[in-house]
């Protein structure tokens, strides 16, 4: 492996403010923003807007969508449209 060509790979803290969530783990992301963790030791820290806290699809709260209604509403509107012979 060459020397000097590959990001710093270090522990990070990703929190999301939303959901009053926030996780250590490794990454070659960085930041200038600090947090103390409950370790005592200081680790960069990066916000992110979403997170596996307040994610629709990991809280339950996911919508779900009419999938059959909208195949029928499509075959109903292109059945016209239909080749004969086939």
């Amino acid at each position: 492996m060459k020397p000097d060509i590959h990001p710093r790979y270090a522990h990070v803290v990703y929190r999301d403010k939303g959901a009053d969530f926030a996780f250590l783990t490794r990454s070659t992301a960085t930041s200038d923003e600090t947090v103390e963790w409950t370790d005592g030791r200081t680790y960069p820290v990066i916000d992110v807007q979403i997170s596996s806290a307040s994610h629709p699809f990991w809280t339950g709260r996911q919508r779900l969508l009419d999938t059959a209604g909208r195949v029928e509403k499509f075959r109903n509107k292109y059945a016209r449209h239909r080749p004969t012979g086939r």
